[in-house]
């Protein structure tokens, strides 16, 4: 009996070890499984991080033009900070404005806009006029600056820088616009930020030197 007894712990014990076993190498297995995984997985990663900084190099090496929208902020990483406007441009709805520090005529203002790749400013709506007016306000104290407005001649009608009559849209003249004993083929369109944005407009000769409010589109993928 007692022979019996012991033979029956001894198969019970060599049970539990063999089932201790299993479950150890069932557990290395898992964990085998997993690592090899994960470092598939982080191949995959490192691969396709790769291909991407390749794409991204080719882009700009393609298109030199994203380096103005994209220029390098940190260049120990080679991080790059965009904008839909090019640097010192403020970008309102879907334009860009510069407000120019430059003091020139109305016909210089504009091919000085024009060179940059846009106009001079051209106002269709009332929150593009508080805009400007409020930036103007915070940057030239008070001091004036040419929009893209001139008299079309003899008619007695305006036009803005791209040809298009001052026809629709909200207008914010001072008061309206007359002759005031001068050819009105020498006057422009100031915009002078006094107390309210709604009537900032003034004639004024367009021989005379202001700064300038240049436009242009945003950027665009399109």
């Amino acid at each position: 009996m007692q022979l019996f007894r012991e033979n029956a712990v001894k198969r019970s014990l060599k049970t539990t070890v063999t089932t201790q076993e299993i479950a150890v190498v069932q557990l290395t297995l898992v964990s085998q499984s997993q690592s090899a995984l994960q470092e598939n997985k982080l191949r995959g990663l490192r691969i396709g991080l790769e291909k991407l900084n390749q794409s991204y190099q080719l882009l700009f090496s393609q298109y030199p033009s994203l380096n103005q929208y994209c220029p390098i902020s940190n260049a120990t990483t080679g991080e790059r900070e965009c904008s839909l406007c090019l640097p010192g441009w403020t970008p309102q709805g879907q334009k860009c404005f510069l407000f120019s520090q430059d003091r020139a005529d109305w016909i210089s203002s504009q091919y000085h806009c024009m060179a940059l790749g846009g106009v001079m400013a051209i106002i269709r709506t009332e929150e593009e006029q508080e805009f400007l007016w409020e930036k103007a306000q915070s940057l030239s104290q008070g001091d004036s600056y040419w929009v893209g407005l001139r008299s079309s001649g003899a008619d007695g009608g305006w036009q803005w820088s791209d040809g298009s009559l001052l026809e629709k849209g909200p207008q914010f003249w001072a008061r309206d616009p007359d002759n005031a004993g001068e050819s009105r083929e020498d006057l422009c369109g100031r915009l002078t930020p006094r107390v309210v944005y709604s009537r900032s407009w003034f004639t004024f000769r367009c021989s005379n030197k202001l700064r300038t409010i240049c436009e242009r589109k945003q950027a665009s993928l399109t």
